[in-house]
């Protein structure tokens, strides 16, 4: 896993907002950075070699085969994680949330 990866799973495997998540999910002949099955939600960490040669191509086809098993994929930048981690997993739980049927928490106050 690279430094961006290594960061985000320490989180996730918090269960932020309730959800569970996998690392290194693997999917037919893929393997998915992170997902969260619950909401059907795969999450992909793009650092600046997915932007050269073939691989937007690549991705594109990895997201479609996702896609046409019922995932949604979420593509966060590894800059976006190294600079401000609280905002990506925000992001993803907000889309897991969207997608789901598990209702946010409720407060204690409530």
């Amino acid at each position: 896993m690279t430094l961006p990866e290594i960061l985000l799973w320490q989180q996730l495997r918090l269960r932020p907002g309730g959800f569970k998540f996998r690392k290194q999910f693997p999917l037919g002949p893929y393997s998915a950075d992170f997902a969260c099955v619950a909401a059907r939600l795969i999450i992909e960490v793009d650092g600046i070699a997915h932007d050269m040669g073939d691989n937007p191509e690549r991705d594109r086809a990895r997201d479609r085969y996702f896609s046409d098993r019922g995932y949604r994929v979420l593509r966060l930048s590894a800059n976006v994680i190294l600079q401000e981690i609280d905002v990506a997993v925000n992001s993803i739980v907000a889309q897991c949330r969207e997608h789901s049927n598990q209702p946010e928490p409720r407060s204690l106050e409530e």
